[in-house]
């Protein structure tokens, strides 16, 4: 049987999980359309909905000494997320925050439950500072603990095991971060990373039951993310676990009871090792956890250690949060996201290739091909970031494409995270379009293949994946039956002029500088070789997205439909993307219904 667009669209995912201080669980789901918070006690029990609001909810995280939570929320997608405490019955709902020009960043629950902290731009837009805030003083009343004016990207890592101290985490660029630890008795602020040597991430960082050392993930001497323990003192680091050839992505580390989880990126896919923590820093590995083959996102562990609850994503298997027992491995699915009726054997798994590029470089991607022959249309699927990577979690329009006769392809062109740091910076400033190229290369290897239709190509992507886009359809016009770009940049000047500024420094460093790079930046804008494009062109965009202006959208738009066909749609109540169901079911029949006259 087929099932339209919309169908699909109401494939629901259930993610965000946090333990609360009796075991119940709080979540995030999207079964009323928009993201809100809800609440288990135990396994595949009827949920009890928390939150009801029009907005897509952030976060929620529970206390971890009273039936209540944090949760984040802003208005139309404008990314000025305010902070709220919930009752863990959703019987009461107060303000934390009551600045709604200022974007608050979550950083956590003291150990206690009597504070929170967050980073907050309150007194510049363009830095964030680090703030602490009892629980019971609601509406900003909040001590600034970090001053952040002079630095970048500024959010908050975690709580000492004694709340007496934050670790906060500075990020200059992608590639390119620092860690700091505040003692908020005194005011004190030790730069842990002072005396590391070059461009380091850290990538995830959690203290020890100790509160002696501190666990973190950072690429410090290698190119990919290994797990090294980090003297909060001194900054001295020292190598826990290898991550070889794949990054060691995640760890959580429960303070009472010693329980660790750390997560490796293996090619995309997620693998979870459990550990128990010993009073002298030793590790005993726990059973083997049993998890299913896909994505692990968010990890929260249970009161005494017992549990540890994660979302888990497949290709074929959408998401919902599953929990671990810590000594024997097994794994239990708590929630039960809806599939809107869809079977779940209809879906489709992809097959993971390797194509090599212009320059040799081999290219990893995902394919996944519909039941019969061919040859197949292709949707070129290109992810944003552009430091981000295409994993092999659930997509509900991929499966609908799918179903629908298209295949569907989604590169991790150089640039792409999750392949160490060399592979990462391969696309920086003036090495800009030879990612454009691995699109290009990748439409090669797939029109050699018999089922594959060479006519029919189309190039699909958000945000800088709608960059990719653009540029793709004016660097390699002869390739493209048709082109979809959503929240795309389609100026580099522009977009980095108008783009929100807390961003724009940190997004320079990956792009180039209006001061330095202006002459190059406007040469590899795809605006500026509008002229080039032969493929009918689809924009679509939110009014209210702080990352990418829709001016961007709208200067593409006008000017591509001098000579193809175009089509714009702007959501007034959406941002750098669309989390409204009524919105997403009209941009995607938009984007169904275009593909269908042109391809």
């Amino acid at each position: 049987m087929a099932y339209d667009i919309e169908r699909y669209l109401n494939v629901r995912s259930a993610g965000g999980p946090s333990f609360g201080p009796d075991g119940q669980l709080a979540f995030s789901m999207d079964t009323t359309g928009v993201r809100q918070v809800w609440r288990l006690d135990g396994p595949r029990e009827w949920p009890a909905q928390l939150s009801f609001h029009e907005e897509s909810i952030g976060f929620a995280s529970y206390s971890p000494t009273r039936d209540e939570l944090a949760f984040g929320m802003d208005r139309g997608g404008n990314e000025k997320t305010q902070l709220f405490r919930l009752a863990g019955d959703g019987s009461e709902e107060v303000a934390l925050t009551d600045d709604p020009e200022s974007i608050h960043q979550w950083g956590g629950w003291s150990h206690d439950g009597e504070r929170i902290a967050y980073t907050a731009n309150r007194r510049e837009e363009g830095s964030f500072d680090g703030y602490v805030q009892r629980r019971d003083e609601p509406g900003g009343a909040a001590e600034l603990v970090f001053d952040g004016r002079e630095k970048d990207w500024l959010t908050v890592a975690g709580w000492s095991p004694a709340d007496d101290r934050l670790v906060f985490h500075e990020m200059h660029s992608n590639r390119d971060h620092d860690l700091y630890v505040c003692h908020l008795d005194s005011g004190d602020v030790t730069h842990l990373s002072a005396d590391h040597d070059g461009e380091v991430r850290y990538g995830s960082v959690a203290w020890a039951p100790d509160g002696e050392t501190l666990y973190v993930t950072s690429d410090h001497g290698r190119d990919t993310l290994a797990l090294f323990e980090l003297d909060p003192v001194t900054g001295a680091l020292s190598v826990v676990e290898e991550g070889g050839e794949w990054n060691v992505s995640s760890v959580a580390v429960d303070a009472d009871s010693g329980t660790m989880a750390v997560v490796r990126n293996v090619e995309g896919y997620s693998d979870l090792t459990l550990y128990d923590l010993d009073a002298d820093g030793g590790r005993r590995e726990l059973a083997d956890p049993d998890l299913p083959e896909g994505v692990l996102m968010g990890l929260s562990v249970g009161p005494d250690g017992e549990r540890v609850a994660a979302a888990v994503s497949a290709p074929t298997e959408n998401t919902n949060v599953h929990v671990f027992d810590v000594e024997s491995g097994a794994s239990e699915r708590w929630t039960d996201a809806s599939t809107a009726g869809i079977p779940a054997e209809t879906f489709r798994e992809p097959d993971l290739v390797h194509y090599e590029s212009v320059d040799g470089e081999r290219i990893p991607a995902f394919l996944t091909l519909p039941e019969d022959e061919g040859p197949h249309p292709v949707i070129v699927d290109i992810h944003g970031g552009p430091e981000s990577q295409r994993r092999p979690y659930f997509l509900a329009l991929r499966q609908y494409f799918v179903a629908n006769g298209y295949a569907v392809f989604e590169p991790n062109v150089r640039g792409s995270s999750g392949y160490g740091k060399r592979y990462m910076n391969l696309d920086d400033v003036e090495k800009r379009m030879d990612s454009v190229a691995d699109v290009d290369r990748g439409v090669e290897w797939l029109t050699a293949r018999d089922d594959v239709d060479p006519e029919r190509i189309v190039a699909y992507g958000g945000s800088y994946g709608g960059f990719m886009v653009l540029a793709a359809l004016t660097e390699y016009p002869e390739r493209w039956a048709a082109g979809v770009d959503v929240v795309g940049i389609a100026n580099f000047v522009t977009f980095l002029e108008n783009t929100g500024e807390w961003r724009r420094e940190h997004r320079e460093a990956e792009y180039g500088s209006l001061e330095d790079d202006r002459e190059f930046l406007e040469e590899i804008s795809p605006i500026n070789n509008i002229d080039s494009i032969r493929a009918p062109l689809l924009v679509l965009h939110g009014a209210n997205d702080p990352r990418v202006p829709v001016g961007e959208a709208e200067q593409i738009a006008e000017e591509a439909a001098e000579h193809v066909p175009v089509e714009k749609l702007v959501f007034e109540d959406e941002g750098h993307g669309f989390s409204k169901l009524e919105n997403r079911i009209t941009a995607y029949r938009t984007v169904v219904e275009f593909l269908d006259e042109h391809v």
